[in-house]
């Protein structure tokens, strides 16, 4: 019988979190799901195996009872959607991680799993891929502050009995999927906008995702940094393209990159305005356009040695 694990996932009502909580519930092991504001979806509550945390990562106080007792944490929580990144993402990246850093520690968690992306890397190619640096100085300042956090915990978990892991996922599509989901809003109204030069970019399907993270918190002496994605180098237009094509919709209209930078400077305006959400940032249009490749070899090894969709062209029908 596999081992029962007590398994923490912050940002747990979150659009990656709870579809990782939803997959480990049929495995047994005990799920304590963290969340702030946002209420965990019905169907995670019903579930026997799950006990809701209500904690603030801002809060350092409400933290140790949460993590008390955990065998492994599986980090998501943050803040996204919001305008002006570089006012709060210093805080609810690098600060609210440091928090629950400081608890997990205090605490003798076993194993910190922290969800990352291969852009913290700045630039990578085919030819050059992103292979677990941590010395680079990425464009955006999502990428700066994930690879400080990146940072923070391969540091302060050296010589302590808690292994570090680093998940630098490719980008994530599926159904459901926020980024896809928007891109399919716009498509279906002809909004959709990309800019004309290719931008390599690595991707990962929803099912591969949930099966490498499940990996992290099961698969022992797992540690340190593993780039997770697809197998087929692949361009973000030649993806919107193919997505476009499944949906019936019309091709992604080609615009200059500065045409969308202002688009998002737009967003972000009216957002601050009315207080909402900003469904695209100057952030994101940033951290978008970094070309970007992980070496997978690792990973293969040591956690997902087979992907089920190795590439877009066969993960399409999962859109």
């Amino acid at each position: 019988m596999p081992e029962r694990r007590t398994i923490l996932v912050t940002g747990a009502a979150g659009n990656l979190g709870s579809r990782l909580a939803r997959h480990l519930v049929p495995s047994g092991h005990e799920l304590r799901l963290m969340y702030h504001r946002t209420p965990l979806p019905e169907d995670l509550l019903k579930a026997a195996n799950v006990r809701p945390i209500k904690a603030n990562l801002a809060v350092p106080a409400t933290l140790p009872a949460a993590v008390a007792g955990a065998d492994v944490i599986v980090h998501f929580a943050g803040r996204l959607f919001a305008p002006r990144a570089a006012s709060f993402l210093p805080e609810t990246n690098t600060r609210w991680f440091s928090n629950l850093l400081t608890a997990a520690l205090q605490a003798k968690v076993k194993r910190i799993v922290l969800a990352s992306f291969p852009h913290v890397e700045g630039p990578s190619s085919v030819e050059h891929p992103a292979t677990g640096r941590l010395d680079r100085d990425p464009i955006s300042v999502h990428a700066r502050t994930r690879l400080e956090e990146e940072r923070m915990l391969i540091a302060r978990t050296e010589a302590t009995a808690t292994a570090p892991v680093v998940l630098r996922l490719g980008v994530i599509y599926g159904r459901g999927i926020l980024m896809v989901e928007a891109a399919r809003w716009l498509a279906r109204r002809r909004l959709l906008c990309i800019w004309p030069e290719p931008t390599l970019c690595q991707f990962l399907a929803t099912a591969d995702y949930l099966q490498a993270v499940e990996a992290a918190i099961v698969n022992p002496d797992v540690r340190g940094i593993y780039h997770v994605g697809d197998e087929q180098p692949v361009t973000v237009q030649d993806f919107l393209d193919e997505a476009c094509r499944v949906w019936g919709y019309g091709r992604p209209i080609r615009v200059p990159y500065a045409s969308i930078y202002a688009a998002a400077a737009a967003c972000e305006a009216f957002a601050i305005v009315a207080r909402t959400p900003s469904p695209l940032t100057r952030d994101f249009v940033r951290l978008g356009r970094v070309p970007h490749w992980g070496d997978t070899r690792r990973a293969r090894s040591e956690l997902i040695p087979r992907l089920s969709y190795p590439s877009i062209h066969s993960g399409l029908s999962t859109l």
